[in-house]
């Protein structure tokens, strides 16, 4: 008994807490296997990588080894296509390795590039009404038949559902 425990905490004890962001990335790099993760991390630090030339080319995916960029109008489009080289060499470098080795650049055509944040529209939360001190006192001076008596009783249900 004494030697397993002995064993198991050689291998548990650490000189501390760590934290589980720490942790995950190593572990889910060895599960990843395709690069997406890395992928995903150069998406979202597109504009940090890339400086001003990212407003320049924004990413659109990959196709095999080629990464394929998105660019506003043919001029802009043009304008990159010198300046791909570059771009091929941060890219690289910011995945360690040697993922792409062309850049292809394609039109936008209101393509949601891989880099912009989609959220979707929260619906608006229902307005609380709050109740006028004095509802129901001209309910004796409106006609009970007439539109307006019928509006103002229709207004004061609305109240009356809520309490």
């Amino acid at each position: 008994m004494r030697r397993s425990r002995r064993k198991y905490n050689e291998y548990t004890s650490r000189p501390g807490p760590r934290k589980t962001s720490d942790l995950m990335p190593r572990f889910l790099d060895k599960l990843d296997t395709t690069g997406g993760a890395a992928l995903v991390r150069l998406w979202r630090s597109w504009d940090d990588l890339m400086g001003e030339m990212a407003a320049m080319a924004r990413p659109l995916g990959h196709r095999g080894t080629r990464i394929v960029l998105a660019a506003q109008d043919p001029i802009v489009m043009q304008e990159a296509q010198y300046l791909a080289p570059m771009m091929l060499q941060k890219i690289n470098e910011y995945l360690g390795e040697e993922v792409f080795d062309k850049v292809v650049f394609e039109l936008l055509n209101g393509r949601v590039p891989l880099d912009e944040v989609i959220r979707p529209e929260a619906p608006e939360p229902p307005r609380k009404l709050k109740r006028p001190k004095n509802l129901g006192h001209v309910d004796d001076q409106l006609d009970p038949d007439s539109p307006v008596g019928k509006c103002y009783r229709a207004y004061r249900r609305m109240f009356d559902d809520k309490d």
